[in-house]
């Protein structure tokens, strides 16, 4: 079987989705594997680095042409959706559920469509999970970009000229990204509080040595690892419990998403007039709308004294790491896939059940 990696076409994309370690052990595994020219300069790996692993690259065209199965990690463009050949396996990430044309256009390609963001969050899948991967990257980098653009240092420190009060970080949603982002805060000498619909995260913060905002009264039931859709009495009592932190705090993070729909308003435009001047607001969410709306994607900007940053695709910005880590989940995946070094489609199995979007003509899971 032959393994096609792609250079990303999304704008300011860094990462790869497959790096010269993996593609050489698929190789050794029997494998033949084709990288596009140029595919892994900007997260460090040159061509030299592929050939030298066993990996043949070559030009756009040839790799679609050659492979089986073609591989990137963003939801293909238009370009490449015309670009792809018959009754190929396509493997990225799809968002099925948000972008039905996607999956229409590769249907009628007759390909079959792995959708790794359809994976399920299973102890038995944990190892092939790239939303976890990435997302635990992004909240390390949420907390680095907010000091970038804070006008305090983190830790409590003494000097002679006297003492400097350790900064104040709040977080909004305790999921992968969450839990990186009060480590990395606690690692960096900040007092860290943190909110999140789910009860049971508590104990989460707590282990990293956060204090965590609980709301009682009207708890989010969660389901396949997500939290479900917050209530409007939930987040009214939510606004009355963080609005004593929000005014205190130095850094505000927020992490909340919802699968397939607009991101949930957390900060709105009254508790974003309750944060000091020289604040920051780094909101992850900002590709879905937003949890501030006054956030703006791809934009740093100040609102009555705030910093609001929303910028989007943080793992691209930590590139070699991410990118090995999506490797490595792909490359789990692909053992349960293909473990023979041909395909053998067991649709038996939970995991490849849940990520076959499109198969034989066939759409399988609707938007």
């Amino acid at each position: 079987m032959k393994i096609g990696i792609l250079k990303e076409t999304r704008a300011g994309e860094a990462r790869v989705a497959v790096n010269p370690a993996i593609a050489g052990e698929w190789v050794k595994r029997g494998f033949e594997v084709w990288v596009e020219s140029g595919a892994g300069l900007a997260s460090a790996y040159n061509d030299e680095t592929y050939g030298a692993a066993g990996a043949k690259t070559a030009p756009r065209a040839d790799v679609m042409a050659q492979a089986d199965v073609l591989m990137q990690i963003n939801v293909p463009d238009e370009a490449t959706l015309q670009q792809i050949p018959q009754g190929k396996h396509w493997v990225s990430l799809l968002y099925h559920r948000s972008r039905p044309e996607v999956i229409a256009a590769l249907n009628a390609k007759g390909c079959s469509a792995w959708s790794l963001d359809a994976i399920p969050r299973i102890s038995r899948a944990q190892s092939m999970d790239v939303l976890s991967s990435q997302s635990n990257l992004a909240g390390y980098r949420a907390v680095i970009l907010g000091s970038h653009h804070m006008k305090k240092v983190f830790p409590l420190m003494m000097t002679a000229a006297g003492t400097i009060t350790p900064s104040r970080v709040l977080i909004f949603g305790v999921g992968v990204a969450g839990l990186q982002a009060i480590a990395t805060a606690k690692r960096l000498g900040a007092i860290v509080e943190a909110t999140d619909v789910r009860p049971e995260t508590k104990e989460q913060v707590e282990s990293l040595g956060g204090k965590f905002i609980e709301v009682k009264g009207a708890e989010v039931a969660s389901s396949g690892g997500y939290a479900g859709e917050a209530s409007e009495e939930y987040r009214r009592l939510q606004r009355e419990a963080v609005n004593k932190s929000l005014a205190q705090a130095d850094l505000v993070i927020t992490t909340a998403l919802v699968p397939g729909r607009k991101a949930p308003v957390l900060v709105d435009e009254s508790q974003l007039a309750l944060m000091k001047p020289g604040s920051v607001l780094v909101d992850m969410a900002v590709e879905q709308g937003g949890n501030c709306p006054l956030s703006e994607n791809g934009c740093v900007k100040e609102v009555n004294g705030v910093t609001l940053v929303g910028l989007e695709n943080l793992p691209s910005t930590l590139a070699t790491n991410a990118s090995d880590l999506f490797a490595r989940n792909l490359s789990e995946f692909m053992k349960l896939l293909v473990p023979k070094a041909e395909a053998e489609i067991n649709l038996e199995d939970e995991i490849l059940n849940a990520c076959l979007i499109c198969h034989a003509g066939e759409i399988r899971h609707q938007a």
